[in-house]
């Protein structure tokens, strides 16, 4: 990979901020970058996410943290999800270590929306970043001094949806 390595974020309430980090991954691979795909919130075990093993079969590393989100799973309490977070952050610096060209970090932004994690603490891991490493931040709240200390943010805007016409998730589209 070529010179610096930037900070995307793909935000807003609109579909497609998942499927946009997918791209950028496959087309990183396709010019044999080293990509690490991490998932907040989705929980790989449990639930089929159709990208998952297409992105593995590509040589792309899928790393799951926190997998369960309270709103979904009531029993989980806030607080352990908060030290959780924090643990992958931790495990996140660790990753910068391994050499990656390209690190997605699939609805991280939730974690600060929903305040599993602090804004410092996820500017302070930007801080961290190695230099030539592109960095993608995914998820519904970037805050301002995020999109500010990224070097391209695109908001995903709904202006219409299936789900409020009572239509379900659908294999293959949302998951």
């Amino acid at each position: 990979m070529e010179g610096k390595g930037l900070i995307q974020v793909y935000t807003g309430d609109g579909k497609g901020k998942t499927t946009a980090s997918i791209g950028q991954a496959i087309r990183a691979k396709g010019h044999n970058f080293k990509v690490c795909f991490v998932y907040f919130f989705k929980n790989l075990q449990d639930f089929t996410y159709g990208e998952v093993e297409i992105l593995k079969g590509l040589g792309i590393e899928v790393v799951n943290f926190v997998p369960q989100h309270p709103h979904f799973y009531k029993n989980i309490p806030p607080e352990g999800v908060r030290e959780k977070c924090l643990k992958a952050l931790e495990s996140i610096k660790e990753i910068f270590e391994k050499g990656y060209h390209m690190l997605i970090l699939d609805e991280i932004l939730i974690a600060l929306r929903d305040k599993f994690l602090k804004e410092h603490e996820i500017l302070e891991l930007l801080d961290k970043k190695p230099g030539a490493l592109e960095i993608i931040l995914t998820g519904r709240g970037a805050t301002k001094k995020i999109i500010h200390r990224a070097d391209l943010v695109t908001e995903m805007k709904k202006i219409k949806h299936p789900f409020h016409r009572g239509v379900k998730e659908r294999r293959g589209i949302e998951y």
